[in-house]
């Protein structure tokens, strides 16, 4: 029943977008962030599902689509350039295969963040997919959540809708993930249209807003606790009784701590002390190899270049009698700014920075614009401006932590902000005023005028 459900779900989808052909790019969406194919075991996982709804979302576009107003943002061309940079850097990489297998699906992550912004050439399109994107990762998070409550958590064994350790489905990209949306999850409850303000949708915001405060302790990893910490600070900003949101959080901390499983809190002690975590510890080493790595190779080695890395650490908690070091080949970057600098040198760095900070001040400064509004509609962007940012920030935070430079997810997210911010400037650009003028008439010269 469950094949048959998802693929008529699937079907479903594709037949609509027939009639209206921006459902295809919504149920790209849903594909790209589910991968409903994996949670199947017939039918679907034999079909390539992505790569058909992709085609399909283009073809609608090219085809069905208004195209009145689209322009190529500078956000867009930071994106082409890193889209063809990691195609060359795959060609030259350390390790071909490895690096083709990446490739395979970076390469539609960033073509579809390139294409998305060209869709979303209205307001309610814009909410469509931040909901979209909102809804889909809710069926992860809400899954895993009720695993959590019915203490099934516990590091790199808490499962969702699958058993994978892929993609949205690792426990430190989950986390981050889910505390990323929470600010989107409390914008489409208050101003969003598609489902209007109701205590039905504030309820199901509450809810979800809990699950993915779960998540972190589901999975026990330090990186959703830390995560979770800055968006607090994050909302600081934002609300208007600081004192009472400063209760709040103490109240939580209060009430939370003691009903937390043992085993997560002393998974968080070693925050204070990651000598005392291997996982924690290996980071130091592999960054320290990844600066030694791109001194000799400045332009990066291509795509999990970290297979060739070996790397030696010192543990506190080696046994007795033992000089207390540990040698290890091929460890993954844990770090996304490390995996961008191993992978394609400065170069690809210093794009991958300027895309995302450029991203951080356009939302800065639309906020900024948009702040003495008393229109509705303003106040609205201006919010959905503010909660991308706080999102984009936590992303940012939590990638210090974890190898997710090329998350789609992400990349979805920085679609959205270059589609808002462009819905912005047209909505509130000076109106171009033409003077209405008829034809020249050749008027004989009076007696006074000279030519």
């Amino acid at each position: 029943m469950l094949n048959l459900g998802l693929l008529g779900f699937v079907g479903g989808l594709l037949a609509v977008g027939l009639r209206r052909p921006f459902l295809w790019v919504l149920a790209y969406i849903y594909i790209d962030v589910v991968s409903p194919q994996k949670i199947a075991w017939a039918i679907l996982p034999s079909i390539p599902i992505s790569l058909i709804v992709f085609l399909a979302a283009f073809g609608g576009w090219l085809v069905a689509d208004d195209k009145t107003g689209t322009r190529f943002t500078l956000r867009q061309f930071l994106l082409t350039l890193l889209l063809l940079y990691c195609g060359y850097t795959t060609l030259t990489a350390d390790f071909p295969d490895a690096a083709a297998d990446k490739w395979s699906w970076v390469w539609k992550a960033l073509v579809f963040a390139i294409f998305l912004p060209l869709t979303l050439r209205t307001r309610l399109r814009i909410e469509a997919t931040a909901l979209a994107l909102v809804l889909s990762a809710a069926s992860i998070v809400i899954s895993a959540g009720v695993k959590t409550v019915g203490g099934g958590g516990g590091y790199g064994t808490l499962q969702s809708l699958v058993a994978d350790n892929n993609g949205l489905y690792e426990g430190s990209t989950l986390s981050m993930a889910a505390i990323a949306i929470i600010p989107l999850v409390i914008w489409l409850a208050r101003y969003g249209t598609v489902f209007p303000r109701h205590w039905t949708v504030s309820l199901f915001a509450g809810a979800l807003v809990f699950a993915c405060l779960l998540i972190p302790v589901g999975t026990q990893t330090r990186t959703g606790l830390l995560c979770a910490g800055l968006l607090a600070v994050l909302f600081l900003r934002t609300t208007r009784r600081r004192a009472l949101w400063f209760f709040l959080m103490g109240a939580a901390l209060v009430i939370a701590v003691p009903f937390l499983p043992q085993s997560y809190t002393e998974r968080m002690s070693t925050i204070e002390n990651h000598q005392a975590d291997e996982s924690a510890s290996t980071r130091i080493a592999v960054w320290s190899w990844t600066l030694d790595y791109v001194a000799d190779h400045p332009l990066g080695g291509g795509f999990n270049a970290y297979l060739g890395n070996q790397i030696r650490y010192e543990r506190k908690d080696a046994p007795a009698g033992g000089d207390g070091y540990v040698v290890d080949k091929a460890r993954a970057y844990h770090s996304a700014y490390f995996e961008m600098l191993g992978e394609q040198g400065w170069p690809g760095l210093l794009l991958w920075l300027l895309l995302h900070g450029l991203g951080i001040v356009q939302l800065e400064l639309t906020r900024i614009r948009l702040r003495k509004s008393d229109d509705p509609l303003d106040q609205s962007d201006r919010m959905l401006a503010t909660a991308l940012q706080q999102g984009h920030l936590v992303y940012l935070f939590g990638a210090l932590f974890v190898g997710i430079a090329y998350q789609p997810f992400v990349y979805m997210l920085i679609a959205l902000q270059i589609a808002l911010v462009e819905q912005v400037r047209r909505r509130r650009q000076p109106a171009r005023r033409f003077q209405r003028t008829g034809p020249r008439v050749m008027r004989p010269l009076s007696p006074g005028n000279t030519a």
